[in-house]
């Protein structure tokens, strides 16, 4: 029986499992569901067993003093001990409900609706971890064998939706456990159900939040206006004066370690149908694209870094008038990374500049709150996403294309602290609703990628070794 006739003909009992694991509400950000993430993590456990890993463990995080939520570890060897190693990511929290009012069904009672399966984690992340398992299984079927032709292992993680708060920890401590060639991410989207893509990057993040302060009180306008800085007129200079008129972001060394775009990339995201006029009116009906000269809008959301200011306030926002010179000026901006940029050495090229602009009479405080999201990359001509795109290729019977995301999640530690590269193997869409009331899957989407995961253990044996 080949791959694609082992998971049709266990395609109910495939599903059957699904609906069992989405109904255990494992809200990671929730405390009262501190016991559905655990007991997510022992079904989760004990379904892999039962798929034929030989080794199955629930991880637990943190401290005695301070833990976390459970992770759940399995690992299936290679029948050839020199065989390459493939450690497949994912993770079995998700987001709340909330708005549940605005939910058609039940978000823990998962529902077929044709095609559809609409619950919580049907999408993000449960269905896209759980192909797995019957992609491996479909894998076998079809050569026979007794085991992959990789060492395969699973870390499915319980926190990302709350942070991946101890994830990293957890990397240092099991480094030697979860030692790899590469490491598979299922937890993106694809372009479209007729439009295959793989994600071969996603951006990162730093935050920080900017005080300006004058006078130690607010002041008559009409007695001292003019004659004293006014920190929301330094505010809105300074800010004015983070991009250029090309809408470059103006801080010194900003675009230094920027990866640039390929022009194979660039002519690859250029054949993915993209409605420019559709994807305004998704974007709160915005007038017009904007951003960096030079580049696509695709290219700029994708692949470029940004700044933006996401709020600013200060003086007096009531009704009615009142003429003063504030005392005080806030600011909020966020940067969106991208690869080869670092947050910390974006918010710390920040505090200096801040401080080179902000006038005589002025004083600013700089406020980073954490150290941001790193950035993560997949080079298109890297051997494991050639693989990838191959066993892709294979399931769904036409040419894969390629994108990125402007989302962050733990993706940069796992490539750092395991010393591996990053292959992104996704079904999701972004009409899924991740996150939103209603998630839902298609489930023929979710039978390709069990296909595609069939066909991708023997690819990468060849490519990674």
């Amino acid at each position: 029986m080949d791959a694609a006739a082992y998971i049709t003909a266990n395609r109910d009992r495939f599903v059957a499992d699904l609906k069992e694991w989405l109904a255990i509400p494992s809200i990671s950000g929730d405390p009262a569901h501190a016991g559905d993430v655990r007991r997510s993590a022992d079904w989760l456990a004990a379904h892999l067993n039962a798929q034929g890993f030989p080794t199955v463990e629930v991880w637990e995080t943190g401290t005695p003093q301070a833990p976390g939520l459970p992770s759940v570890f399995a690992e299936w060897p290679a029948a050839d001990p020199a065989a390459p190693t493939v450690l497949v990511y994912g993770h079995h929290d998700v987001q709340p409900v909330e708005p549940r009012a605005e939910w058609d069904t039940d978000p823990f009672t998962p529902v077929e609706d044709g095609d559809r399966l609409i619950g919580r984690g049907t999408s993000d992340d449960k269905g896209q971890v759980f192909f797995h398992t019957l992609g491996v299984r479909a894998g076998l079927a079809a050569s026979g064998a007794a085991a992959p032709p990789v060492t395969i292992k699973m870390l499915v993680e319980g926190e990302e939706e709350s942070g991946s708060v101890h994830f990293a920890g957890l990397l240092r401590a099991r480094r030697d456990r979860l030692r790899c060639d590469a490491v598979v991410i299922s937890d993106t989207t694809m372009w479209a159900a007729d439009v295959p893509s793989m994600c071969t990057g996603m951006r990162g993040l730093a935050e920080v939040e900017v005080t300006l302060r004058g006078p130690a009180t607010d002041l008559h306008s009409g007695s001292f206006g003019g004659a004293v800085p006014n920190p929301l007129h330094a505010m809105a200079s300074l800010l004015a004066a983070l991009h250029d008129a090309d809408g470059r972001v103006t801080l010194p060394g900003f675009y230094d370690d920027v990866v640039p775009l390929t022009e194979a990339e660039r002519e690859l995201f250029a054949r993915l149908p993209f409605d420019e006029d559709a994807w305004l009116r998704t974007a709160g009906d915005s007038r017009a694209p904007h951003g960096e000269r030079g580049f696509s809008t695709l290219e700029r959301i994708w692949a470029r870094p940004t700044a933006e200011v996401n709020g600013l306030w200060g003086g007096h926002t009531g009704p009615g008038g009142k003429t003063i010179v504030p005392r005080e000026a806030h600011a909020k901006i966020s940067f969106r990374l991208v690869a080869g940029q670092d947050p910390v050495t974006v918010q710390e090229a920040f505090k200096v500049w801040v401080d080179e602009h902000t006038p005589h009479g002025v004083a600013a405080e700089v406020r980073v709150p954490g150290g941001g999201v790193r950035p993560c990359f997949s080079p298109i001509d890297s051997p494991g996403v050639r693989a990838a795109r191959r066993a892709m290729e294979r399931a769904f019977g036409t040419e894969v294309l390629f994108t990125r995301e402007g989302g962050s999640g733990p993706e940069a530690d796992l490539a750092d602290i395991l010393d591996a590269p990053l292959i992104f193997v996704a079904v999701g869409l972004n009409g899924d609703r991740i996150h939103a009331p209603n998630e839902k899957v298609e489930l023929p989407l979710l039978l390709k990628g069990a296909e595609a995961a069939a066909y991708l253990w023997e690819e990468l044996a060849t490519a990674l070794r």
